[in-house]
């Protein structure tokens, strides 16, 4: 089961055009990421590649709409 360590809304989150990831920051002092299409796949769980934390990214379909325009 994972565990979820925070929700986030997908406006606190930075967005990157070059890489198509969302980022947020970690406690640990990396970084959680999850892509625009893994997101518009329905995935809503970006996650730590140094630690085992996991965040539920709080969103609708339509807001990637304005980020897809960036790209």
């Amino acid at each position: 089961m994972e565990t979820i360590y925070d929700e986030i809304e997908i406006e606190d989150f930075t967005f990157d055009p070059t890489t198509q990831l969302f980022q947020y920051p970690c406690p640990c002092g990396d970084k959680f990421a999850i892509s625009i299409d893994d997101m518009k796949d329905g995935e809503d769980i970006a996650v730590c590649p140094s630690c085992s934390l996991m965040v539920k990214v709080i969103f609708e379909p339509e807001d990637l709409d304005e980020y897809y325009d960036q790209i």
